[in-house]
């Protein structure tokens, strides 16, 4: 009882504070902002060597879409093949720029606040808001050398790489749970390099990046998207094109088990309690593409097809190139884009979950491949 009164002594010492005569005068209290709505910022890829990898920002507010916003405020480019975004704060936001070899960093208006430029062939990241994590396919990072990939990780406060652990051969997505970070890797250059595709997942301790186990999932050539709900993951599986068909792997991070579903999550995304996937299956064999809509309950290993109601459904059945998935952690609304040729420009769609639209199809850039929603808040 006696740590509960002083909490309370506390709040009332916080909400109070005494003048010079003794008299005590009542502080207000900030107000309470709740979230009116949201803008968007989308990673548009451009074409891979062609150093026109573009920032989209829609502004929610007034409805207008603008492309080329980095370089606008900017006067540079963003670079070649942004490949993932990430917010990391209030103030930051981290684009990983892949065959550029920089991450760089910007504050939500779009302004340039620093970059790391030490990570080449980055490609995922995530954050516990003091280090940011991010893979690489690269063999070298400052003067150490890797025999594969690896993941970096960076001080958020001086932008500097102040320590790395070796991964598997092309390591792509990383998530952290309970101070340990879960890597995917792939082996995705087997086609052109001496070895085999991967089929693990590395664990590695946050805080010494030291590996402490690889979980063996089965399942060959982890690339693209990993998304996070609690303690799930929901990792694809893109199989080799020829005759080892994809899969999605659900992965637990507490028990470290895994379920593996016959259908492929290549864009997936998550409302915190659910996994909603696109998966893209190509085949070399027919030169075609497949495509898979299913909502994943990790709670019970089960799959339903479709994806937040029927609207949404259908309207990603509709896309030539579907290429991002993303559910809004601040409003629950899910956007996704289509690439198109994957050489002109593509689009975004939104929807609430009640099946209206947020906006009208809006037209991007070339191959529209990540987003991020910012917050507008208001005070109650």
């Amino acid at each position: 009882m006696k740590k509960y009164l002083f909490f309370i002594l506390l709040l009332v010492v916080a909400a109070c504070s005494t003048d010079n005569d003794g008299e005590k005068t009542i502080v207000p209290e900030p107000p309470v902002q709740v979230i009116a709505g949201e803008n968007l910022i989308i990673c548009n890829e451009g074409n891979w060597q062609s150093d026109n990898g573009q920032l989209s920002y829609y502004d929610g507010s007034t409805g207008k879409m603008t492309n080329q916003w980095f370089r606008s405020i900017n006067g540079i480019k963003l670079g070649d093949t942004p490949n993932d975004i990430l917010h990391v704060n209030d103030t930051l936001i981290a684009i990983a720029v892949n065959w550029s070899n920089i991450i760089q960093y910007i504050h939500p208006d779009g302004k340039a606040c620093g970059a790391t430029e030490n990570v080449p062939n980055n490609r995922r990241m995530c954050t516990d808001g003091k280090y940011l994590y991010i893979t690489s396919y690269a063999h070298i990072c400052g003067d150490r050398i890797f025999t594969k990939g690896y993941v970096a990780k960076i001080d958020l406060r001086t932008k500097d790489v102040v320590a790395t652990c070796e991964t598997g051969w092309e390591p792509e997505g990383i998530r952290l749970y309970d101070g340990r970070l879960y890597v995917a890797n792939t082996g995705g250059y087997s086609f052109s390099e001496a070895h085999e595709y991967e089929t693990t997942v590395q664990v590695i301790d946050a805080a010494t990046m030291k590996t402490l186990r690889t979980i063996d999932t089965g399942c060959i050539n982890l690339y693209g998207e990993m998304s996070q709900a609690g303690r799930f993951l929901c990792i694809n599986s893109c199989g080799d094109y020829y005759d080892v068909k994809p899969k999605t792997v659900i992965l637990d991070c507490e028990t470290e088990r895994y379920h593996v579903f016959d259908f492929p999550c290549t864009y997936n995304t998550t409302d915190g309690k659910m996994f909603y996937t696109v998966g893209s299956e190509f085949s070399y064999n027919t030169y075609e593409y497949v495509y898979h809509l299913y909502t994943i309950d990790p709670e019970t290993m089960s799959a339903t097809y479709g994806i937040y109601n029927s609207t949404v459904t259908e309207k990603l059945k509709e896309l030539q190139s579907p290429y991002e998935l993303y559910v809004s952690p601040y409003t629950g609304n899910i956007y996704f884009t289509d690439a198109k040729s994957y050489a002109t420009a593509g689009f975004i769609y939104g929807y609430r979950s009640d099946g209206t639209e947020v906006f009208n199809p809006q037209k991007i850039y070339i191959n529209p491949a990540h987003i991020l929603a910012i917050p507008n808040y208001k005070d109650k």
